[in-house]
């Protein structure tokens, strides 16, 4: 006799049920990305003028309008700390600068509950250039009208970077929320 019912999809492990998602990648998936987007400064590239969009702030900023709930308002600080460790920038700007603008744009949200793709990439390029003019002048540079546009085609990779940047952030995403068969 048959106990099974037929309309019952099995997946590769057997069973459709205890299925849970994974702590370690729901949890430190979207750190460590940002984490590894930090460290981007490493990469042998040398140019005249600056032309690397910051990834760790990129993705961050990805990860936060793709899942607005997922990074504490406090995730600046270590992000923000990390990401000085790496890019040269004096101490604290980072931490300054992440930290702003996580709470820049949960005020935001707060503001202006309902998001879209456009909205969120104008959003994304707002707080981009500020990043960018505000980490040159945290670092002591002088801006003015002419050396402001050297930096004119780091905002523009950024700002063109963004939906990349944010597509492969939602595919690291349906990773993050894989469904893994819990053993007890």
């Amino acid at each position: 006799m048959e106990l099974a019912n037929p309309n019952i999809r099995r997946d590769a492990f057997g069973k459709t049920i205890n299925r849970d998602h994974s702590p370690l990648l729901a949890n430190g998936l979207p750190w460590f990305t940002i984490l590894l987007g930090s460290m981007s400064p490493m990469l042998p590239i040398i140019a005249a003028v600056p032309v690397i969009p910051p990834l760790g702030f990129l993705v961050m900023m990805a990860w936060r309008s793709l899942r607005p709930g997922l990074l504490p308002l406090w995730a600046g600080f270590p992000l923000g700390l990390f990401d000085d460790l790496f890019s040269g920038q004096p101490f604290g700007s980072g931490i300054l600068l992440y930290s702003l603008a996580l709470i820049a744009y949960d005020l935001l949200e707060l503001r202006f509950p309902w998001r879209g793709f456009w909205q969120n990439w104008l959003v994304a390029s707002l707080f981009l250039t500020i990043f960018l003019l505000a980490s040159a002048l945290l670092a002591g540079a002088d801006l003015g009208l002419m050396r402001a546009g050297f930096s004119l085609p780091q905002i523009l990779l950024s700002i063109m970077l963004f939906p990349l940047v944010v597509s492969l952030v939602s595919l690291l995403d349906r990773l993050r929320l894989l469904r893994v068969r819990r053993i007890r």
